[in-house]
């Protein structure tokens, strides 16, 4: 038997609709300025950050010390085709030393000079040249000659050497050294020592072979 009563709907509240007032509003609007300049001073800054390292890092670049460039030009060994030439053994050489850089100095100690055989040293000369200052692209000749005393050539190391001619080529290496210090403005690095290794073929001649005349030595600091 069916009911004759009818199906009977409960309404749902309505949620009740908040009425926000002026100062809330306000509040709202000082929040976004707020936020916005916060946005707009970190951009700003970020910029800043960005311009000052592009221009650090140019002049890093421009004011980077490059190290000194040697070349070796002249190297003779006379008398090396006679038996007898350890008796008045000589060894000349004249190489140089630039200052690549565009705006830095470069302040030499004392350069001292050795020559090798096999890495055996064999004649040294302290105080090449006394303490100078180098400009920027800038220049300096530096030559000797090893004899007498600062060179140490035996009967047994020049036979040595007449056998190394006999096959065409004798080779020497020439070591210069000194402390420098690069110069920028009124700033003075400290001290760095500095090495020229010069491997250097000779003929059946003495005097330098072309494939080595005018070669730039590696260099390197200790």
């Amino acid at each position: 038997m069916y009911s004759s009563r009818l199906p009977v709907s409960t309404p749902q509240p309505q949620p009740i609709k908040r009425q926000h007032t002026a100062r809330y509003y306000a509040h709202r609007v000082k929040e976004s300025l707020t936020t916005r300049l916060s946005k707009f001073i970190c951009t700003i800054f970020l910029a800043l950050l960005l311009v000052v390292g592009i221009l650090t890092f140019i002049l890093w670049l421009s004011f980077r010390p490059h190290r000194p460039r040697f070349h070796i030009h002249q190297f003779s060994v006379p008398g090396l085709n006679q038996a007898t030439g350890f008796e008045n053994a000589e060894i000349t050489f004249n190489a140089s030393a630039r200052n690549a850089n565009h705006n830095i100095g470069i302040y030499y100690d004392q350069m001292d000079g050795a020559v090798y055989y096999k890495d055996q040293r064999i004649g040294l000369i302290s105080s090449l040249l006394p303490p100078f200052y180098q400009g920027p692209k800038n220049t300096t000749i530096v030559h000797g000659s090893f004899t007498g005393a600062s060179l140490t050539v035996s009967s047994q190391r020049w036979t040595e050497f007449m056998n190394d001619r006999a096959k065409g080529t004798v080779v020497f290496r020439l070591d210069l050294t000194s402390a420098i210090r690069f110069k920028i403005s009124t700033w003075t690095s400290k001290r760095h020592r500095v090495h020229a290794n010069c491997d250097v073929d000779v003929g059946q001649d003495g005097l330098i072979l072309a494939i080595s005349k005018d070669k730039r030595c590696p260099v390197y600091f200790t």
